[in-house]
């Protein structure tokens, strides 16, 4: 691989984007490489964490590469991306991304397609397009809107504003933030951690949250209850219910006690 390196740490599958010279920008190469290694991922592990070799996570969109392009091509490109990116999102394994440095743009976009967010506290997050005369096209109106809301993508794309990493924890994109240097530890033991649970509950989280969240409460209470019923009866719940009623199994522990 040119642009990715990857690694399996155990059950996870670790991609780093490595193109550090170019702050991991993404080119259409990149995407590409980057399919690939998603797909390898789902075949060779069960939990994955993407992270930035370098200074930064990922500046966004390789722009000397999308000023060349036609306006239909730029469209062919962004929903290229969609795509891709929706194979994170909406794929066979719980994601996560430890973020550093630039979080920006296209970099603000795949992380935002990822399920756990992990930053240390060199990270920021910028969605700069509105300052170049573009508009986000790789899912920020979409994934990144839902987790901060609309007001605070506006703010962000009219002003040119970028945020640390604490007011990104309180604007929801990110759930960790950790030391400097500290996020892709973090990220995999997270990932590890997902990795033993129940294929069948972390599928039903992965696409039934994102999904119940669109419908109106009713709907998602209906569809709630039939989800609950069917992963109840698998085979791996009655083992993991009945080895908890045995007390085979911890019971939840307040924060920072052993368990």
């Amino acid at each position: 691989m040119d642009y990715l390196t990857y690694e399996l740490r155990g059950d996870v599958a670790v991609i780093g984007l490595n193109r550090p010279e170019k702050r991991n920008a993404i080119s259409d190469a990149f995407i590409e490489e980057l399919a690939e290694a998603i797909r390898r991922a789902e075949r060779e592990a069960k939990a994955a964490v993407i992270h930035g070799h370098g200074p930064h996570f990922c500046a966004g969109l390789d722009l000397a590469e999308h000023v060349k392009k036609t306006p239909f091509e730029g469209v062919h490109g962004s929903r290229r991306w969609h795509e891709v990116f929706g194979w994170i999102q909406r794929g066979k394994l719980p994601w996560f991304a430890a973020l550093h440095g630039a979080v920006v743009g296209g970099g603000l976009e795949l992380a935002s397609s990822v399920h756990v967010r992990v930053a240390d506290r060199t990270a920021f997050f910028a969605l700069p397009e509105g300052q170049r005369g573009i508009f986000v096209g790789g899912g920020a109106s979409v994934r990144s809107a839902r987790l901060m809301g609309v007001a605070r993508m506006t703010d962000m794309m009219l002003t040119g504003r970028s945020i640390d990493a604490d007011t990104a924890e309180r604007w929801n994109l990110v759930q960790y933030v950790v030391p400097e240097g500290e996020a892709v530890d973090k990220a995999v033991e997270l990932a590890a951690h997902a990795a033993t649970n129940a294929e069948i509950s972390t599928y039903a989280v992965i696409h039934a949250l994102p999904r119940i969240q669109d419908m109106s409460t009713d709907d998602g209470l209906f569809v709630e209850s039939f989800i609950a019923s069917f992963t109840a009866t698998s085979p791996e719940a009655e083992a993991r219910l009945n080895a908890f009623l045995q007390k085979k199994a911890g019971k939840v522990a307040r924060p920072g006690d052993a368990g």
